[in-house]
């Protein structure tokens, strides 16, 4: 029998709540157990419900960030945060990684991507849209300007030293035809490199491949 996820919704604007709302209502693994405008709602089912995924606007998300790290991202063993963006308010997204958010959708997303990213972060991946990448990699550099730099620790454990080579290469924004010249091989040489990182990794796509990177210091910026 297929696993019931619990969601709440949130969300300021009442059209696209009701329209992902009964999006999600056709999935039947997804029970949609409140729909809201605020997030009292959620702090009144925290105690009582069990909140699988809860998906949120990143304004909200931003109005009440401590009390959804306290109550949740710290506490709620299991439960996922996903914040709900719309192109434009990318200037969210390091923020939001920071504090500790399982995914990061564009609202603009189509739908069996929006309920496959769902899915997903319940079963323990992250999510990230892609085009958050370069929004996310400038945050990340803005955030450590004028540090101390950061001692990079290339992952050779984990990943051969090509596959090192290539996550790094991932991260500056190359795209698979640019890192076969970088690294003079073929760009199929290129593509099972990516492919053998994703299945180590456990991540479906670079952006998140480069989150996971960046937040393990596996690579400079």
């Amino acid at each position: 029998m297929e696993e019931t996820i619990n969601i709440v919704l949130i969300d300021h604007q009442q059209l696209f709540r009701e329209g992902v709302k009964r999006v999600l209502q056709s999935e039947s693994s997804f029970n949609i157990v409140a729909s809201s405008d605020n997030y009292s709602v959620v702090s009144a089912l925290l105690d009582s419900q069990q909140i699988d995924v809860l998906l949120i606007d990143i304004n909200i998300l931003m109005e009440n960030k401590e009390e959804i790290k306290e109550g949740i991202l710290e506490r709620s063993e299991g439960s996922k945060v996903i914040v709900l963006s719309t192109e434009g308010e990318e200037n969210y997204v390091t923020e939001a990684v920071l504090l500790g958010v399982d995914g990061y959708l564009l609202k603009e997303m189509d739908i069996y991507s929006f309920i496959t990213a769902i899915k997903a972060v319940h079963e323990g991946q992250s999510y990230i849209h892609p085009v958050i990448t370069g929004p996310l990699i400038e945050g990340y550099r803005k955030l450590t300007m004028g540090e101390e730099e950061t001692t990079v620790r290339r992952p050779t454990h984990l990943y051969t030293n090509r596959e090192c080579e290539v996550l790094q290469l991932l991260t500056d924004g190359q795209s698979n035809r640019k890192i076969a010249e970088t690294l003079n091989i073929s760009e199929k040489t290129v593509k099972n490199h990516v492919s053998s990182l994703f299945k180590k990794m456990q991540v479906n796509d670079r952006t998140q491949a480069v989150v996971i990177a960046i937040k393990n210091n596996w690579v400079s910026l």
